[in-house]
C-alpha cells in the first residue's frame, strides 16, 4: 500500500515538522512494515510552469516528426515574451495548456535544463510528459495537456503536487484494513495519540424500495450488497488533477472519471467498488455461484471458463463480473474521452474472503479488489463507500443521484471476545494494568466492558481479531515491542534428546571430525537421474512417490536415494574450483507402500481422532533415514610432511565403519555388486538384524560410465547406508572401551587362501578362533604372486593384538591364541600359513 503523506494529513493533523521518515518510525513501532519512504520531487527544481501553445511549425527533413513551438509562459521567463521550444510529441495542439520547464531548472534524475540548439533551432526549455516529471503512468505516455482553466505562468510544481513523500507499506495478511488510507490513518492517529477524521462517517440515506433490483441467491458468499444509481453524467468530463495525482502516487493509472472515482474511494475506505454502465445491464443484478461451462470475458479481454465454485455477478443474460475480482467487458464503462456512459450503477458489496481468494488463484487473476477481499474488508463500510462514490460523481461529473437505495444484508452481530484483564500482562511478561489494556483496545475501535473479565466487542474492520491472544498482541504492539523486557524462557524440565536424536547428532559430529562437510539438498528427483546412475528397471529405487504440484517438472518425485543430490553438489563444487571434496548428507528417502491408500481430509476445528491419524499415517510412504557420503580428489594433502594420497573406495567403506562404531553395531563388509558402483570395487554393508544378515548399504568407487554421464571427477567414491536399520541392529549406546594397563602381545600371521575368499570373512574366522584375549585385528597386506603362491591364490597378512585385563600374557598364551585363530581359518577356508 502506497500512502502519500499529503493525503494522510487530511485525516490526521500531524505536526507540520513531521517528515515521512518520522511517520515511518512511528508506524514501524506500531507493528506495520513500512519498507521505504519515496521522496517525490526531491531533486526537482523550477521554474516549471503552465504554458499555452501559441504556434506550431512542422520541421521537415528529419527522420522523425519535429515541431517548433512558441509557448506563452506568462512572466515566468522574466520577459513575458513567448518561449521557443522544440518538441517531438504530437498529442497537443495550438491553444492547449501544457507544462513547460524553463532553462535553469532541474528535472527528476538530475537532468539539468538549458537552452540548446537542436534540429536547426534553439530550444529554450522543454514541454514535459508525465514520465519526464516522474509522475507515474497516466495511460498516454505523451505530453501533459492540462485543463484550460489554468493560467499561463502558474507554478506547475504546486499545481501537479510533484513534491511529496510516499510511504510504501507491506501489508501482512492479517491487517487488510491497512490497504486503505482510512486504516493507515487510524494507525497513525493511534501512534501519535491524535484524533482521526474518519472518512467513512457520512450521512447515508436509508434503503428503500426504489433502488436498483438486486437478487442474492448465495448469502454465504455475499452477505451484503449495496447498489446506488447516478444519472446525467457528462461522459467527456475528465478527472481533476488532484484525483489523478493521488491515484498515481498510490500506484494506480487514471482511466476515466467514473473508474477513477471508484478506485479513489477504494484506496480511501478500503472497500472495492464496481461501476456498471446502466444501459448495458439487462434486468436485475444477481449474485450466485457459476454454472458449469459458463464463460465470462473480463475487463482484461480474456474469456474465462468459470468454475462452479466461482462467485459471479449476473444479470438476465448471465455473468457480467467475477465477484470481488474483476468486472466483465460487457458492462464496462468507456475509457477516457471515448466514454459514452451517462448512467452508472454502483456496486459496493462484501464477499466471502475464502471464495474470492480461491477464485483469484484459480484464474491466476490477482487484482486490487481481490487483494482486499482476501484479507478482510469492513462489511459496514459498503454503504459509506457507495455514498462517497455518488457524492464524487455528482460533484465532479455533473451527475444526479437517484433516490433509490438498495441494500441487501444478512443479519449479523458484532463478534465478542472474553479476555482476562491481565492476559496481555502474562503474554508479554510485564505489567500493563487494566486501564492500559482497556485504553489500547478502545483505540483500535473495540467496545470494552467488565472489570477483571473483559468482554470485548470487535470492530467490523478487524476480522483478524478472533481470540484473546489477538487482543493481547494489539496491546503489546501499541505499547511498543521495543519496551518488552529481554528475558530468557524457562521451559519445564524434559527428558532430553531421544536415543535416535542422540545417534543422529553423533554421526554428524563423527563425519565432520573425519573431514566431511554436510551438504543439504532438496528431497526431489526424476527418473532421468536414475537412468544416469544405471539403476535397473526392476530396482525398487525406481518406484517413486510423485508430487501433485512439483516445484520442477524435471524433478516431480520424492527421492529414493541421497546420491543424486550429493553428486550434484560435488559436481557444482568441482566445477567452481574445489577439487578435493568430501561431502555427507543425512536425510529421509521415500518409498511408496505396496498397498496405497488415500487419507481423508482431517478436521481443523478440533484434534483428529486416533483412528483418523492412524489412517493418515498408513497412507504415507515409508520414510527411512539414510546417510550418504561422496569423495573426490585428495583425501590427504601433499606437503613437506609427505606425498599425500587420493581418496578411494576404502575411504567410503571407512565412512560406513565410522557410522557403525557410533551406533554400537557390528558391520560386516564384503564384496558386492550394486548400481551405480563399480562392479569390482563395491562393498556390501551388512548387519545382523533379528538373527539374520541384512544388507543395509553399499560403498566403493562409482562406475566409470556413471562418472562420465554425470560429469564427475575420475575415481569418485560414495557410500549410502540405511541409518534406521543400523540403529535397530545396534545394542544401544556404545560403551567406552575398557583400557588395560597390561602390556600387549603382537602376533602377525600371513595366510594363503583362494582369491575368491573375502578378507573380511577370514578376519571374522580369526577373531572367533582367537577368543577373548584378542584385542584388535588389522589387515595390513594383500600379496598375489602365481609363482610363489600358486594360481588363483593370495596372501592376507594380519596383525593380531592380544592382551589380558588382569595379567601379562606369556609367549605360550599368545602363541596358543594365534594358533587357535589360524586353525579356525584353516578349517573354514583351507587357509595355510604362508611359507609353511
Amino acid at each position: 500500500m502506497r500512502v502519500p503523506l499529503s493525503w494522510l494529513r487530511e485525516y490526521v493533523d500531524l505536526p507540520a515538522t513531521e517528515t515521512g521518515r518520522d511517520v515511518q518510525a512511528k508506524l514501524i513501532s506500531a507493528g506495520l512494515e513500512v519498507e521505504t519512504v519515496e521522496q517525490l520531487g526531491a531533486d526537482l527544481k523550477g521554474p516549471l510552469v503552465v504554458g499555452q501553445v501559441l504556434t506550431i511549425e512542422e520541421l521537415e527533413g528529419f527522420k522523425k516528426p519535429i515541431r517548433f513551438c512558441t509557448v506563452d509562459v506568462g512572466q515566468a521567463n522574466g520577459t513575458g515574451e513567448p518561449q521557443e521550444i522544440v518538441c517531438g510529441a504530437r498529442n497537443f495542439s495550438v491553444g492547449d495548456k501544457v507544462v513547460v520547464v524553463l532553462p535553469g531548472a532541474t528535472l527528476p534524475g538530475g537532468f539539468h535544463i538549458a537552452a540548446r540548439k537542436t534540429y536547426g533551432k534553439t530550444s529554450h526549455g522543454m514541454i514535459c510528459s508525465t514520465d519526464e516529471l516522474g509522475m507515474g503512468d497516466d495511460g498516454t505516455h505523451g505530453i501533459i495537456v492540462l485543463p484550460p482553466e489554468h493560467e499561463a505562468g502558474t507554478d506547475a510544481i504546486e499545481l501537479l503536487e510533484l513534491v511529496d513523500e510516499v510511504l510504501d507499506i507491506a501489508v501482512t495478511p492479517d491487517r487488510g484494513y491497512c490497504l486503505s488510507m482510512r486504516g493507515v490513518a487510524r494507525e497513525t492517529a493511534t501512534a501519535y495519540g491524535l484524533p482521526l477524521r474518519d472518512p467513512a462517517l457520512l450521512d447515508v440515506p436509508a434503503p428503500n424500495a426504489f433502488g436498483y433490483p438486486v437478487q442474492i441467491t448465495d448469502p454465504r458468499g455475499c452477505d451484503r450488497f449495496t447498489a446506488r444509481t447516478v444519472t446525467g453524467i457528462e461522459p467527456e468530463t475528465r478527472s481533476p488533477i488532484w484525483l489523478k495525482r493521488r491515484l498515481q502516487k498510490a500506484g494506480m493509472r487514471p482511466i476515466s472519471l467514473a473508474v477513477d472515482i471508484t478506485n479513489y474511494v477504494m484506496l480511501e475506505l478500503g472497500q472495492p467498488l464496481h461501476a456498471y454502465d446502466r444501459t448495458r445491464v439487462q434486468g436485475a443484478i444477481g449474485v450466485r455461484r457459476a454454472e458449469k461451462g459458463e464463460k465470462l470475458t473480463t475487463l482484461d479481454d480474456v474469456t474465462r471458463t468459470l468454475d462452479p465454485e466461482d462467485l459471479v455477478i449476473v444479470d438476465d443474460r448471465g455473468p457480467i463480473g467475477l465477484a470481488g475480482v474483476m468486472g466483465g467487458a460487457h458492462t464496462e464503462i468507456g475509457d477516457g474521452l471515448e466514454s459514452h456512459t451517462t448512467e452508472v450503477v454502483i456496486e459496493a458489496a462484501h464477499f466471502d474472503p475464502i471464495a474470492i481468494a480461491r477464485t483469484a488463484r484459480r484464474h491466476k487473476l490477482s487484482s486490487e479488489a481481490s487483494r482486499r477481499f482476501e484479507r478482510g474488508v469492513d462489511p459496514l463500510a459498503a454503504a459509506a463507500a457507495a455514498q462517497r462514490t455518488v457524492d464524487l460523481l455528482v460533484l465532479l461529473a455533473g451527475g444526479t443521484a437517484d433516490a433509490g437505495v438498495t441494500e441487501v444484508a444478512a443479519p449479523s452481530a458484532p463478534a465478542t471476545i472474553t479476555i482476562p484483564a491481565d492476559h496481555p500482562d502474562k503474554v508479554a511478561g510485564m505489567a500493563y494494568g487494566r486501564e492500559t489494556v482497556v485504553r489500547r483496545l478502545q483505540e483500535i475501535g473495540c467496545d470494552v466492558y467488565g472489570q477483571d473479565e473483559l468482554v470485548v466487542s470487535v470492530p467490523s474492520w478487524r476480522p483478524d481479531l478472533t481470540d484473546p491472544n489477538d487482543l493481547a498482541e494489539e496491546v503489546i504492539r501499541l505499547e511498543g515491542y521495543e519496551n518488552l523486557p529481554s528475558t530468557l524462557p524457562r521451559p519445564p524440565a524434559g527428558r532430553g534428546l531421544t536415543p535416535r536424536q542422540r545417534l543422529h547428532r553423533r554421526i554428524g559430529r563423527a563425519l565432520a571430525a573425519a573431514g566431511y562437510v554436510e551438504a543439504l539438498n532438496y528431497p526431489f528427483m526424476g527418473t532421468a537421474v536414475l537412468d544416469q546412475l544405471q539403476v535397473p528397471a526392476d530396482d525398487p529405487r525406481r518406484t517413486l512417490v510423485t508430487l501433485a504440484n512439483p516445484l520442477s517438472d524435471e524433478e516431480p518425485a520424492l527421492r529414493t536415494t541421497l546420491l543424486p543430490g550429493l553428486l550434484g553438489a560435488l559436481r557444482r563444487n568441482d566445477g567452481r574450483g574445489s577439487h578435493d571434496l568430501a561431502l555427507f548428507e543425512a536425510g529421509l528417502v521415500f518409498h511408496p507402500k505396496a498397498e496405497r491408500s488415500v487419507a481423508g481430509i482431517l478436521p481443523v476445528q478440533s484434534r483428529p481422532a486416533d483412528e483418523d491419524l492412524a489412517t493418515l499415517q498408513a497412507a504415507l510412504p515409508d520414510q527411512p533415514k539414510h546417510v550418504a557420503v561422496v569423495l573426490a580428489g585428495a583425501r590427504e594433502q601433499a606437503g613437506w610432511w609427505g606425498k599425500g594420497r587420493p581418496s578411494d573406495w576404502a575411504d567410503a567403506v571407512e565412512a560406513a565403519r565410522i557410522l557403525a562404531r557410533e551406533a554400537g553395531t557390528g558391520l560386516i563388509v564384503r564384496k558386492g555388486q550394486y548400481e551405480p558402483w563399480h562392479p569390482g570395487r563395491c562393498a556390501e554393508l551388512v548387519v545382523v538384524l533379528d538373527g539374520e544378515e541384512r544388507v543395509i548399504g553399499h560403498a566403493g568407487e562409482l562406475h566409470p560410465g556413471v562418472l562420465k554421464t554425470l560429469g564427475l571427477p575420475a575415481r569418485t567414491s560414495a557410500m549410502e547406508i540405511d541409518l534406521d536399520a543400523l540403529e535397530r541392529a545396534s545394542a544401544g549406546v556404545p560403551s567406552a572401551p575398557r583400557i588395560s594397563a597390561m602390556p600387549v602381545a603382537t602376533q602377525d600371521v600371513a595366510l594363503v587362501v583362494d582369491q575368491a575368499v573375502p578378507a573380511a570373512e577370514v578376519e571374522a574366522a580369526l577373531r572367533e578362533g582367537a577368543g577373548e584375549l584378542l584385542e584388535a585385528i588389522r589387515l595390513f597386506d594383500v600379496y598375489r604372486n602365481e609363482e610363489q603362491l600358486g594360481d588363483g591364490r593370495k596372501s592376507l597378512a594380519y596383525a593380531l593384538r592380544f592382551r589380558a585385563a588382569d595379567r601379562t600374557l606369556t609367549a605360550d598364551e599368545a602363541s596358543a591364541a594365534r594358533d587357535a585363530a589360524v586353525a579356525t581359518a584353516a578349517e573354514r577356508f583351507g587357509a595355510v600359513l604362508r611359507g609353511a
